[in-house]
């Protein structure tokens, strides 16, 4: 039964934290919700009866689901609440009103006052957050209180009311709690100084503070200040325990546009992120087919003015993960590091996911075009002159010298085809010989391939590093194969791929599917290889028993075994039921042996 495209799109689903989007047929935006898992939260809509009528309506009118991944459960609460605040969705009333997440503000004024609020004013204060719970800003608020001296009063701190003595120190004063900026007994330059130690502990930096406070609690100790140098003792561990809050955005990067772009051989995928008042309002990821081999530096500034057209957005500011040539009214910022980078990377993460997700979806709904676009990855990532799409890969297995075996298995089109799995025997090599094993085997191989005219593979694998490569290499030359199939060695240790003639290794990426197809042909053979391995020896162990027996050989040991199946089931058999297989002779002679 052929799938709805809801129904891939809820199997394709990350299991990472975020936020879901569901639209109706005519693309209005339904509901939105946030997730520590998404897979399993918007699959729990559709997978259990609902009780409610309210959310039964909704799950009916649901015609596709976008999402948005991010690193925690609270950044997820966080960019949920933007995008209902931004775009009202119809069944979120919960959060239509105008209840909004609080901020910590650094007030612009001549003594900046530190404060938490619901309420951002754009003029020219600083706010850090948003936060979850106001009961976070309050703990962080008592910490900075605890290690720096604040004022908490609103006056009018103008060096004018100051020089005329319009104010009198309070009891914050008279409690350690501030230096009295009112009266001047703190300067403005000193207080502005510990305004830039906070700055720095509400974003997580705490080492000015840090290093300030360890110098000043030796000094104590030396001065044999105890108490005092306990109470900075005190401070320093709140510093070090505290961690800084995750936030969505950094408040100060308003009115943003930013815009990743990953790609591989036949498609490339562009996210669009728009962001106002340091919140992200909007993610949407476009998917774009190549025509012929163009560049992402191409491909980029054509899905910004797509994109930038489709919304609507006039911003002149943009982040970008590389310089593009854009019409000149636009500012284009390449961010190396700070937050302006970490929203370029949190881009480029929801491409990449919006990438799998296609990549889960087409396997389903088009297949080929899976395994075309896989077999140019493999073909351009490993320098090949064709795809790949019959791959061997061989590995060798013994333990101490016994029994050593080698295998041999095959993949079609970047999957096992395990009929034509291969194990194979070491028959010229004495010794735990792998670099001659290795030579043998793929030497048998491809001699009895070309003898029965079989096709061979477009690339073969070799489980281990230069040695073994070079093995294998040996046997491609005896029989005119070297250069009709390109062979390349895989060590185990930091996963690098060898090719013959080229002493510097290639490194992969981790997440790479050419990386993924290669670490599983490896395991897949070693797994093969190890199988065949262990029933050789339980077989040896086996018939060493028997041959072990006075006047037995290993045609009598070879029918035992093929009419009792174990040597438990031979011990247990009486004399009368071995006499029919080896004769009377013989069947006593097995008998008082496995009984000794």
């Amino acid at each position: 039964m052929e799938q709805t495209p809801l129904e891939i799109q809820l199997k394709t689903l990350p299991e990472s934290p975020g936020v879901y989007q569901f639209f109706d047929r005519e693309g209005k935006m339904l509901y939105v919700g946030k997730a520590k898992s998404l897979k399993k939260r918007v699959s729990s809509y559709f997978n259990k009866r609902l009780e409610n009528g309210k959310t039964r309506v909704l799950v009916g009118k649901i015609d596709s689901i976008r999402h948005i991944v991010v690193r925690t459960e609270s950044d997820a609460l966080l960019l949920e609440n933007n995008l209902i605040k931004e775009h009202q969705p119809r069944y979120n009333i919960l959060l239509r009103d105008d209840k909004t997440y609080p901020w910590l503000c650094i007030k612009n004024e001549r003594f900046p006052r530190i404060f938490p609020t619901r309420k951002r004013i754009e003029d020219g204060s600083e706010y850090f957050g948003p936060y979850t719970q106001m009961r976070t800003v309050r703990a962080l608020l008592d910490l900075i209180r605890s290690v720096y001296p604040l004022r908490t009063c609103n006056y009018d701190l103008s060096e004018e009311k100051v020089a005329a003595g319009k104010y009198k120190k309070c009891l914050e004063y008279h409690l350690g709690n501030c230096l009295a900026p009112c009266e001047g007994l703190q300067d403005e330059a000193s207080y502005h100084n510990q305004v830039d130690d906070i700055r720095e502990i509400i974003k997580g930096n705490f080492g000015a503070s840090l290093t300030y406070f360890r110098h000043r609690m030796k000094e104590l100790a030396v001065e044999m200040a105890f108490e005092q140098a306990q109470a900075i003792k005190e401070k320093i561990e709140i510093l070090e325990n505290y961690q800084a809050k995750s936030t969505v955005v950094n408040p100060k990067i308003d009115q943003v546009d930013v815009f990743s772009i990953v790609s591989d051989p036949t498609h490339a995928y562009v996210n669009f992120m728009q962001v106002s008042h340091g919140l992200v309002v909007r993610s949407h990821t476009m998917e774009i087919k190549k025509k012929l081999e163009e560049a992402d530096a191409d491909l980029l500034p054509l899905a910004i003015l797509e994109l930038r057209e489709r919304f609507n957005s006039d911003t002149r500011e943009l982040y970008l993960p590389f310089p593009v040539s854009l019409p000149e009214d636009l500012k284009v910022v390449v961010p190396q590091k700070g937050d302006k980078r970490k929203l370029v990377e949190f881009s480029e993460r929801n491409a990449r996911f919006y990438r799998q997700d296609r990549f889960k979806q087409i396997r389903i709904i088009d297949p080929d075009r899976h395994v075309k676009r896989l077999m140019q990855q493999m073909k351009t990532d490993l320098r090949l002159s064709e795809e790949p799409r019959h791959i061997e890969c061989f590995d060798n297995s013994n333990i101490q010298g016994s029994n050593p075996v080698a295998a041999c298995v095959v993949f079609r089109d970047g999957k096992p085809a395990k009929k034509e799995y291969r194990h194979f025997n070491i028959k010229t090599v004495e010794g735990p010989d792998d670099f001659a094993s290795m030579t043998e085997v793929v030497h048998r191989r491809y001699r009895r391939l070309l003898q029965e005219g079989e096709s061979l593979p477009q690339l073969i694998v070799i489980d281990g590093g230069k040695g073994q490569l070079s093995a294998a290499l040996k046997s491609l030359d005896e029989l005119s194969l070297r250069g009709t199939i390109a062979i390349i060695g895989i060590a185990k240790r930091l996963e690098e791929i060898y090719f013959p003639g080229d002493p510097i290794p290639l490194y992969l990426d981790k997440k790479s599917e050419t990386l993924r197809v290669i670490q599983q042909l490896r395991n897949e053979a070693h797994r093969f290889g190890i199988t065949h391995h262990r029933n050789r020896r339980s077989k040896s162990a086996i018939s060493s028993v028997l041959e072990g027996i006075d006047g037995i050989g290993e045609k009598t040991a070879r029918d035992l075994l093929r009419k009792f199946k174990s040597v438990k089931r031979i011990r247990q058999a009486s004399v009368d039921d071995l006499a029919e297989v080896v004769g009377p002779s013989r069947a006593r002679k097995v008998y008082e042996s496995l009984r000794e």
